[in-house]
């Protein structure tokens, strides 16, 4: 097998395309996410601690005469748990989702015809 044809076989496999949808889905839902985290809730959530610090912004937090921003590192962390928990919520209702398509009964097959016969024997052997 040639080294194309096999990368071909690799590249075209469901999986690898699957993973490739998911990749870009992904991208795309970290946008959303990160718009969600940026601008609405780290600033809801920061606006009166840093008012109460007397900042305008996480990134004034510095320590004096160093480069060190411990405030953007903190702004980082904050912004890490807004997204596990976002991401933990949504997981979980797609979870829900599933948990609900599972229970739902399946109606049993019905039997074949031999199945069939051999129940009119077994009925007709305990007369």
């Amino acid at each position: 097998m040639g080294f194309t044809k096999e990368f071909k076989d690799f590249a075209m496999r469901g999986s690898v395309i699957d993973l490739a949808v998911g990749v870009v889905i992904g991208g795309a839902f970290n946008g959303i996410v990160k718009s969600l985290v940026d601008d609405v809730i780290t600033p809801a959530v920061l606006t009166p601690a840093l008012k109460a610090a007397n900042l305008a912004d996480l990134a004034q937090l510095v320590i004096p005469g160093t480069a060190i921003k411990y405030g953007n590192f903190i702004s980082q962390i904050i912004s890490f748990i807004i997204i596990a928990l976002v991401l933990f919520m949504v997981i979980k209702g797609i979870n829900k989702m599933k948990k609900k398509e599972e229970e739902a009964p399946s109606t049993p097959p019905e039997p074949t015809i031999q199945e069939k016969l051999l129940m009119e024997i077994r009925d007709s052997l305990k007369k």
